[in-house]
């Protein structure tokens, strides 16, 4: 219950209150101070963890600095770095928004945030996020430079940023190479052993938190959801059956660890049954609803983000993906029903 009151209390408070929606200055200030914050914990981060550190510069356990960095905040690394996915698309949208309007001076300390908010990703590096960031970034050149920009404008920007992307991320992987490793190789390695992990000699070693495992929990949670498809084992039960099911399949190694399902299409299917997956599927496409009639890029790559970032895990049982999403759909609804407006142009007018 705790965790959701944020779905009652940000929708009262934000849709509640008579005050319209600055959408560009919520947007700002949320960049400008969750930028910083990231900076001032990375930093904190280097000053008691310079083993970390050290073994990172040297490319060794690349993959341990960016979840044992996302830990030091309190926050799990795949959603943290759903939180700077968005990040980097907020200060996108805010720099092609000033480009369009010609503010060079500001401009250029929003390219800088851009550009940090980029680097803070790629430390944390959880790969979904990764694309989602980059995805993100071309939807909303497009979509704020199509109608307001020349062509020859729009290929312009869209190059220079690309090439901007190619060369810092080209950069990354010269300096750790097992970052091109990681998204070749290692991301789809093994897939002929899903449902068998205990042939490793050591999953824990090899393949605990790889793409192979979450398939094999999503096989085991899939047909364990269609024994009971149409109203689900309970929301008190579903951990404890899908734990059940890792045993009855012989797959010790998930039932040691107990993993939870990492999909909340799933988890809900498993639960709730068909009902549980519409009522998802409900929550989420409303997001989508909400930013064609905006006709904004901001709301509809949260969709995207959002929509694919719980195929890789549960973010609506867990309460910073509850906040996350409560508060950002609570703001985009009171932007809708307070302004009054269906266009992206009536949105600038009321910024």
């Amino acid at each position: 219950m705790e965790k959701r009151m944020s779905m009652l209390l940000f929708p009262v408070i934000l849709i509640g209150s008579p005050i319209k929606i600055n959408f560009k200055k919520v947007l700002t200030y949320y960049s400008i101070l969750f930028t910083c914050l990231l900076v001032v914990l990375l930093i904190r981060f280097l000053v008691i963890e310079p083993e970390l550190v050290s073994k990172y510069l040297k490319g060794i356990h690349l993959w341990e600095m960016g979840y044992s960095f996302a830990n030091s905040t309190g926050v799990h690394a795949p959603a943290l770095n759903m939180h700077v996915a968005f990040l980097v698309v907020v200060n996108t949208y805010l720099a092609i928004r000033y480009l369009i309007e010609s503010s060079w001076k500001i401009l250029n300390y929003r390219t800088l945030l851009f550009l940090i908010s980029v680097f803070l990703l790629l430390i944390i590096n959880t790969r979904l996020a990764v694309a989602n960031a980059f995805i993100g970034i071309f939807l909303v050149l497009f979509l704020e430079l199509f109608k307001k920009v020349s062509r020859k404008k729009l290929v312009t920007v869209t190059a220079s940023t690309l090439a901007v992307l190619i060369l810092m991320v080209f950069a990354f992987a010269k300096a750790f190479p097992y970052i091109t490793k990681k998204y070749t190789t290692v991301t789809f390695a093994h897939m002929d052993k899903v449902g068998k992990l205990d042939d490793f000699e050591n999953p824990e070693g090899e393949v605990f938190n790889s793409f192979v495992t979450r398939v094999s929990i999503w096989k085991t949670a899939w047909e364990r959801a269609q024994q009971d498809i149409w109203i689900g084992v309970g929301a008190a039960d579903g951990k404890d059956e899908l734990n059940q099911a890792y045993l009855d399949t012989d797959q010790q190694f998930l039932a040691k660890y107990k993993f939870p399902t990492h999909n909340q299409y799933l988890d809900f299917l498993l639960k709730f049954g068909l009902l549980g997956l519409l009522a998802v599927l409900l929550y989420v496409l409303n997001i989508l609803w909400l930013g064609w009639r905006l006709q904004h890029s901001v709301v509809l790559f949260f969709f995207v983000l959002f929509f694919t970032s719980n195929l890789t895990d549960d973010f609506l049982i867990r309460y910073d993906g509850i906040t996350f999403s409560a508060l950002w759909i609570s703001i985009f609804s009171a932007l809708f029903i307070k302004n009054d407006c269906s266009t992206s142009q009536s949105i600038e007018k009321s910024s």
